[in-house]
């Protein structure tokens, strides 16, 4: 395996560029990152972000599976998700 092929086999075998790909998995990471920090704030004050982490996983694994990788929306969603919900 060549030096190209270790950077480049991966994302095409899902279609991107390599670019693209570094794109994509950056957004997940981040967006991975700040539902993990809202989990973990809702762990130690309960009537905060208590929907936050699962409707991020329930976008996430839409993005992925609905063939939406490459429309990968800029960071909206964050300023959202950082808001306290309302106890049901």
């Amino acid at each position: 395996m060549g030096v190209k092929d270790y950077f480049t086999e991966h994302p095409s075998s899902v279609g991107e560029s390599y670019g693209e790909h570094f794109r994509v998995a950056s957004h997940f990471s981040k967006e991975l990152l700040f539902a993990g920090m809202a989990c973990a704030v809702h762990a130690i004050l309960p009537k905060l972000f208590m929907t936050t982490g699962s409707s991020k996983v329930r976008q996430l694994h839409s993005e992925m599976t609905q063939g939406m990788r490459s429309q990968v929306e800029q960071d909206t969603e964050f300023e959202a998700a950082a808001e306290p919900q309302p106890a049901s």
